[in-house]
């Protein structure tokens, strides 16, 4: 870590000392009584602490890709520290990449913040695969960022998308979190992709955009205790892990020498779509995100034949059972131009209690029926949790196995309904506010479901100053305060201030 931290060190200088180059501090402090509120920890890209007192100062320097947009090619980098306390780490590499475009495809090795897509960075509860509420994973990552208009169509249909390969740096806090007495895994690869599909031409009011985000956790070493025995085992990694969480196949290590095998890997996934509508005064989108794990609300099916005597039981047949789209995400986001008192308005509906049902049964030679239910999202058996330093890497209101107080590395209530509302503005010139309200209903897991239903409200009041340019030598310095509120058996009676200072410098 202390090598890690140096270098980037270095290469903050080496940054500051070339032409057109962006200089970002930043400093915060946050104050609880009980734990960090909702929205004062989430959707940070993991730089938050569940801790009543916690606070950081932060350095990053920054070359834009933008400043080579008029040449066929060009470069970024950045470099991004932070000394932190009451953090899982003192030191944190935030970000630390570099990046080479050539016409619309871009190249970035490191780890870097990637944002949503078709969603709203700071109004938005968050996707629910690859979303924005853990620590940036060190990737080499293709991409197309904006959308490349296909040749002969006029602009009607553009593409983009991404495919990335990376390893996880949780090691350390997995094996301090769990004492080394509950399952966790060593060295996970990542692997995410993403393709989008726009309908329409940009200038025109109508446009369609679709797309398919997924990752996969493949690779490293697990350690599974059961009773207290530990079991170890090596996961599939190598070209060959990579090949199976690119295109989904194999088995897992445990499964080899048994009838029924999962794919190699801990996969993940959602359909998303946006439509929008804009006017010169005034602009509407709706959205929708399905979350997926396997099969049974990839493709909503799955084999129910099998056989009709004991002699062919694992022969599959021509009957299906077929699973109904319920677990969903749908948005509505609506823009105000001209009024700065509400500019953008945001509501969203999530409902994860489906999961295909709650019977999972292989079919037998005595009982055929086969049916693939309690998906468990973001739950898995040996890659633990779709997780990266305790924060969930999809939408925090799945909560997040940093809240656990048992060592364990899962969540806890994937099984929910909830309400998120939120808003922002500018009434007056260089303040900026966000107001955020959700309201969820948590039941828990299949496997494990609470008691009682448990609710929770997450309230977020924020405001944001910006000095006048020409005001020296606070010029480039923002203030944010920002009051946090949590109520219910949830997430706890958490009530919390957020104070930070930055300051950009354009050199």
């Amino acid at each position: 870590m202390r090598r890690t931290v140096y270098t980037c060190l270095v290469c903050l200088f080496a940054l500051a000392s070339t032409a057109q180059i962006e200089l970002w501090t930043e400093a915060q402090l946050s104050v609880s009584d009980g734990t960090t509120p909702l929205w004062l920890n989430a959707n940070k890209y993991g730089l938050s602490s569940l801790d009543k007192t916690n606070g950081y100062a932060r350095i990053g320097a920054f070359r834009p890709l933008e400043t080579d947009s008029a040449r066929r090619w060009g470069w970024s980098a950045g470099a991004d520290v932070a000394v932190a306390g009451g953090y899982t780490s003192t030191l944190i590499v935030q970000q630390a990449y570099a990046e080479l475009r050539w016409l619309k495809g871009l190249l970035t090795v490191g780890s870097k913040e990637q944002p949503l897509q078709l969603k709203d960075q700071q109004l938005s509860s968050g996707s629910q695969s690859l979303g924005i509420n853990a620590h940036p994973v060190p990737s080499v990552r293709l991409e197309l960022p904006e959308y490349w208009d296909i040749p002969g169509l006029n602009h009607w249909l553009g593409l983009k998308g991404h495919i990335a390969y990376g390893i996880t740096t949780d090691t350390r806090w997995q094996k301090d979190f769990t004492a080394q007495r509950s399952n966790y895994t060593e060295n996970v690869r990542l692997h995410t992709k993403a393709g989008y599909l726009r309908i329409g031409q940009p200038q025109r009011p109508l446009t369609v955009e679709l797309g398919v985000e997924m990752g996969c956790q493949y690779g490293g070493t697990s350690h599974i205790f059961d009773h207290g025995n530990e079991q170890v085992i090596e996961n599939e990694g190598g070209l060959k892990g990579a090949w199976h969480a690119l295109i989904p196949g194999g088995e897992e290590v445990l499964e080899r020498e048994i009838e029924y095998k999962n794919t190699s890997g801990n996969h993940v996934g959602s359909y998303v779509m946006r439509v929008n509508y804009d006017q010169p005064s005034w602009g509407v989108s709706v959205y929708a995100d399905h979350v997926f794990d396997d099969q049974s609300q990839m493709f909503f099916y799955s084999n129910n034949s099998y056989g009709q005597n004991g002699k062919s039981w694992t022969e599959k047949g021509d009957k299906y059972l077929v699973f109904d789209l319920k677990d969903m995400m749908l948005g509505l986001e609506v823009r105000v131009k001209g009024c700065p008192w509400l500019e953008k308005f945001v509501a969203e509906y999530l409902y994860t209690k489906y999961q295909s049902g709650p019977i999972y049964h292989d079919h037998s030679e005595h009982l055929l029926d086969h049916i693939c239910g309690i998906d468990d999202y973001y739950n898995h058996y040996i890659f633990v949790a779709w997780q990266h330093w305790g924060q969930v890497m999809g939408n925090p209101l799945y909560r997040s196995p940093l809240y656990n107080d048992t060592g364990d590395i899962i969540i806890v209530d994937n099984r929910f309904t909830a309400w998120h509302l939120a808003a922002t503005g500018a009434p007056l010139k260089g303040l900026r506010y966000r107001l955020m309200c959700t309201f969820q209903h948590g039941l828990g897991t299949y496997r494990k479901p609470f008691s009682n239903p448990r609710n929770n409200v997450s309230i977020l009041a924020e405001a944001a100053y910006s000095f006048p340019s020409i005001s020296e030598p606070l010029k480039g310095v923002t203030v944010k305060g920002a009051l946090g509120f949590d109520r219910g058996p949830l997430l706890g009676n958490n009530t919390g201030f957020q104070l930070t200072v930055a300051k950009t410098l354009n050199l």
